[in-house]
C-alpha cells in the first residue's frame, strides 16, 4: 500500500471542509428558511391579533350602542309606567274605582238593581272587532254597562250608544239579560248629562271623597238595551 502524500492529505482536508462548508451552507439555508417561517407566522398572529382587537372594538361599540338602546327603553318603560300609573291614581282611575265602591252600588241598588259582580276594563274581540267595557256591574239577570270619562261630551253619549247597540253580538253570554246603560265622568260639558239622561242612560259623577253622585232624578225610568237589540 503507498504512502500517502502531502497533496493527498491536503485534498482530503479540503474534501471535509468543502462538505463542512457545504453542511454548514444547507443548515443557515434551512435556519433561515425557518426564521422566514417563523416570521411569517408572527406577521400571521399579529395580523390576526389585530383582527380580533378589531372585532372586539366593533363589539364593544355594539354592545355600548345597545345599551344605550336598552337605557333609553327603560326610560320609555318609565314614563309609559308613569303614564299608566297617571290613569289609574288620577281623575280616572279614581272615578272607575269609585264606581267600585258600596257608595256607588247602594246608588243601584236603591233603583232596584243589586250589583253582585263588578269588573273593570273588559275587553273581547269578534270578527276582527274588538270593545272594550271601562265598568261592568251584573247580577243574575241584570248588567250595567258604564262608559267612563273624565269631561264628557255629548258625542262620547252617542259614541256610547253606538257600543251598547252591539254588547251582546261582543258578550252573547248576557243576552236575554236585562242591559242598562251608565256614564260616569269627573266634568261634563254640551249638557251631556240632559242628552244621556234622555237617551235612558244613568248619569253619575263623582262628588269628592272617592264618592259617586247619580244624576237621574228618583222616578228615572232606564232604558233596557237588552231589549232593544231584540
Amino acid at each position: 500500500m503507498s504512502e500517502l502524500t502531502k497533496e493527498d492529505v491536503w485534498r482530503t482536508f479540503a474534501e471535509r471542509d468543502r462538505r463542512l462548508d457545504d453542511r454548514f451552507q444547507e443548515t443557515d439555508r434551512r435556519l433561515d428558511q425557518r426564521f422566514q417561517e417563523v416570521a411569517e407566522r408572527f406577521q400571521e398572529t399579529d395580523r390576526r391579533f389585530r383582527e380580533i382587537e378589531q372585532m372586539l372594538r366593533e363589539t364593544k361599540r355594539r354592545l355600548d350602542q345597545r345599551f344605550r338602546e336598552t337605557n333609553q327603553n327603560f326610560r320609555e318603560t318609565d314614563k309609559e309606567f308613569g303614564r299608566l300609573e297617571g290613569i289609574f291614581t288620577g281623575p280616572w282611575g279614581k272615578l272607575v274605582e269609585a264606581l267600585s265602591a258600596r257608595s256607588a252600588l247602594r246608588l243601584f241598588r236603591e233603583r232596584g238593581i243589586e250589583i253582585t259582580q263588578i269588573f273593570r276594563e273588559v275587553e273581547t274581540t269578534r270578527n276582527d272587532s274588538h270593545i272594550k267595557i271601562d265598568v261592568l256591574l251584573l247580577n243574575t239577570h241584570e248588567a250595567v254597562v258604564i262608559e267612563v270619562k273624565t269631561t264628557l261630551k255629548a258625542e262620547d253619549v252617542r259614541e256610547f250608544m253606538e257600543q251598547l247597540k252591539q254588547f251582546t253580538f261582543f258578550f252573547p253570554r248576557y243576552k236575554g239579560m236585562i242591559i242598562y246603560g251608565g256614564v260616569a265622568a269627573i266634568h261634563i260639558e254640551e249638557d251631556a248629562d240632559k242628552f244621556a239622561y234622555r237617551q235612558g242612560l244613568f248619569v253619575l259623577t263623582g262628588s269628592g271623597e272617592g264618592l259617586i253622585t247619580m244624576l237621574n232624578s228618583p222616578d228615572f225610568k232606564p232604558k233596557d238595551f237588552g231589549k232593544a237589540e231584540g
